[in-house]
C-alpha cells in the first residue's frame, strides 16, 4: 500500500489520468444497462426487502425453469404490459435475462416509467443455475 501512494505522488499526471478514466468507464456503463446485482445480492432483496423479480424471457424459456415468484413479462411485450409492474414501484425491481444482456433495455425502459430501484442480474438466469439457486419449472 505504501509503494501505491508513493508511486501516486511521484506520478500525479497518470493516477489522475487513471481516477478520470475509471469515473468515465463507472458512468458510461450506468448509462449502458444500470446497476447489476450478484445472485448473492438479488436473493437478499428477494428475502429481505421483498424484491419483485422480472423475468423478461420469452414464455417456452420461462417455463423451463425461473426465479421462485418471478413475474414473466417477455422483453416483446414490456411496453405493452409495463402497467401490471406499477404496484410495485416502491419495491426493489431485478430484470432477468439468459445472460444478463437483454436486461440492459428492459432497464432503461423501467426507469423511464419512473422505477426507481431497478437492477439486473449479472449473468441473468445462467448465473443463478451455475450458482446452484432455486429455481422452479411451471
Amino acid at each position: 500500500m505504501e509503494q501505491f501512494i508513493e508511486f501516486a505522488n511521484n506520478h500525479l499526471e497518470l493516477f489522475a489520468a487513471l481516477a478520470v478514466t475509471l469515473v468515465l468507464l463507472a458512468i458510461s456503463e450506468a448509462r449502458k444497462g444500470g446497476a447489476k446485482v450478484t445472485p448473492h445480492i438479488a436473493t437478499q432483496m428477494i428475502n429481505k426487502e421483498n424484491a419483485v423479480v422480472l423475468d423478461i424471457r420469452p414464455k417456452k424459456e420461462f417455463q423451463t425453469g425461473h426465479i421462485t415468484g418471478a413475474v414473466n413479462i417477455p422483453f416483446a411485450e414490456l411496453d405493452k404490459r409495463i402497467s401490471e409492474l406499477h404496484k410495485h414501484r416502491d419495491k426493489p425491481v431485478i430484470v432477468v435475462c439468459n445472460l444478463g444482456h437483454t436486461a440492459s433495455g428492459a432497464f432503461k425502459k423501467l426507469q423511464e416509467a419512473k422505477f426507481e430501484r431497478v437492477s439486473r442480474l449479472s449473468g441473468g438466469i445462467t448465473e443463478w443455475k451455475a450458482q446452484n439457486l432455486p429455481i422452479v419449472k411451471k
